[in-house]
């Protein structure tokens, strides 16, 4: 039985959607025949929609393009053979550079939580994914709530209760999303200048925010995918030597689906001497790093507590390597005789050159150049899964983190306790906790779907000092959840009292630290309100 809905599509729908995925009732497929402005409008939209991609084209887009000169494609039949030229050049030469210059846009639907950040590992390639902030998880699929349905684990003892527990997580969800709306339309009223529309979705998306931890990690979500040839081999490389189950077969259905359009950038993905054994000896690192720390740290010991944000490494003299690295592009002196200079200089005369470095920037996009990637910082993060879901996007930096549970205890929002309903949320962790552990024997890999996103999971984020200012920058500003706004804040600190980093922080100018407003997203909705009525205009 296959853990994947099935959309139907009328006769005259699949007559047009033929011509432009390569399947209709596979929850992976890629796109094919439309300019690259609509793909990308696409996956834009999709990640604001609950629809899939291919009702989205069929509601949204199609309307709006010619699609009568493409009536004799069908994108469903595939390649016949590969063109002979990337035969010769990338399979029997090795030429990897060729790969990279072949992309695919491809849908990945019905995708649970854990199979996500799976799927946005690589560094190169582009991804949008769902947003819980922006579409309510009480919409049925295929007459079922939108959680994944492993298998191995409905086919045990303890299939009946696995269905049973994850229903109510999501039936809680439900009612505390209309309790939600209640308590924030009462706690602030609509302004005289905004819309109906503008202070419903803001309304709606401090509902989602506060009641999204009730949501397990089993939740689907619709990823759509950008990537070379390459990152494809790799990412399907590393998906099929994963130890999730769900990975391993979701690898299966992208193969298929990219082998239509792009089968001579994956020939190696399974060969015997290259893509099986390149994974064979990742899960074989893998195995050997479990057993060693299963016996360096026993699991019956206490975890012991620790802040939500702490530095871990940092270098003492990061702002004299910086001064340094600013210079050398605009002298002719080797890096040994530039450090030295910087290192004879007072600390007024290297601040001169700081403040020539960063100049004057106008907003956060603004951003100095290469030698503020010479100072490194790495920090410890502890916090619940829907802020690590949001960190997790920045892949410019070494990202890592260990598997959830529910050993770090969960993340209650003040604003669920303002409205009364705290003992439901409670409820609702402790029934996703007795789930997790209960599957955590028999099914280790499976049992993080029943964990809820407000538990907290551990994770390090290794960035230099350029990553770090677009990633505080971004990830402070009002308009972000609390949850990982405050870590943000937090990691901004660190550096300016901890790393003594001070000229580097104030760099990072538009770092905000003001109070949470009511409602974060009410701006970004008058904005976009905005901008919808002077294109209509237009």
């Amino acid at each position: 039985m296959t853990p994947y809905a099935t959309e139907e599509f009328s006769s005259e729908e699949a007559d047009v959607l033929r011509r432009y995925f390569t399947n209709l009732d596979q929850p992976v497929f890629a796109l094919v025949n439309l300019p690259e402005v609509v793909k990308g409008a696409l996956f834009a939209r999709y990640s604001r929609s609950d629809r899939s991609l291919r009702r989205l084209f069929l509601e949204e887009f199609v309307g709006e393009l010619d699609v009568s000169g493409d009536e004799s494609i069908d994108a469903t039949v595939g390649l016949r053979r590969a063109e002979e030229l990337y035969d010769r050049v990338f399979f029997e030469y090795g030429d990897d550079s060729v790969a990279q210059l072949g992309g695919v846009h491809l849908a990945c639907e019905q995708a649970s939580n854990i199979l996500t950040k799976i799927l946005e590992w690589g560094r190169l390639m582009a991804y949008l994914e769902q947003s819980t902030r922006y579409i309510a998880y009480d919409s049925r699929l295929g007459g079922r709530f939108r959680y994944y349905r492993d298998p191995e684990v409905l086919s045990s003892s303890l299939g009946a209760r696995y269905i049973s527990d994850m229903d109510r997580l999501f039936e809680v969800y439900a009612d505390l999303v209309r309790d939600m709306t209640d308590h924030f339309r009462i706690r602030v009223p609509k302004a005289e200048g905004d819309s109906d529309f503008v202070y419903r979705q803001a309304v709606a998306a401090k509902a989602f925010d506060a009641v999204r931890g009730v949501l397990p990690a089993a939740s689907l979500s619709n990823v759509g995918i950008y990537g070379t040839g390459q990152a494809y081999e790799a990412l399907l490389i590393r998906m099929r030597a994963h130890p999730l189950p769900e990975a391993r077969s979701y690898a299966e259905m992208i193969l298929a689906e990219l082998r239509k359009v792009i089968p001579s950038f994956l020939k190696r993905v399974d060969l015997p001497d290259r893509g099986e054994e390149v994974g064979r000896y990742g899960a074989d690192v893998r195995e050997r790093l479990e057993d060693l720390a299963e016996d360096l740290f026993a699991e019956g010991d206490p975890v012991a507590g620790s802040p939500v944000v702490d530095l871990t490494d940092f270098d003492p003299d990061g702002e004299v390597k910086l001064v340094a690295a600013a210079l050398y592009p605009v002298t002719n002196r080797s890096d040994r005789e530039v450090e030295a200079k910087v290192r004879g200089m007072s600390v007024d005369e290297r601040l001169s050159v700081l403040r020539a470095f960063v100049g004057d920037r106008g907003n956060r996009r603004h951003r100095p150049g290469r030698a503020l990637e010479r100072p490194t910082y790495r920090f410890d993060i502890l916090s619940d899964y829907g802020a690590f879901r949001d960190m997790q996007r920045h892949r410019m930096l070494t990202l890592d983190w260990q598997r959830l549970s529910c050993d770090h205890g969960f993340v209650r929002p003040p604003e669920v306790d303002e409205a009364g309903v705290g003992g439901r949320f409670d409820a609702a962790m402790e029934r996703s906790r007795d789930l997790h552990e209960a599957l955590r024997g028999p099914f280790p890999e499976q049992a993080p779907y029943a964990v809820a996103l407000a538990y907290r999971v551990r994770y390090l984020m290794h960035m230099n000092a350029r990553e770090a200012m677009h990633v505080l920058e971004l990830r402070s500003t009002p308009q972000g959840h609390p949850s990982y706004r405050q870590i943000a804040q937090q990691m901004h600190r660190l550096i300016a009292d901890v790393a003594g980093h001070h000229a580097v922080a104030e760099m990072m100018s538009y770092v905000d630290h003001t109070t949470e407003p009511e409602l974060e997203r009410l701006e970004a909705e008058r904005r976009a309100e905005q901008k919808r009525l002077a294109h209509g205009s237009a």
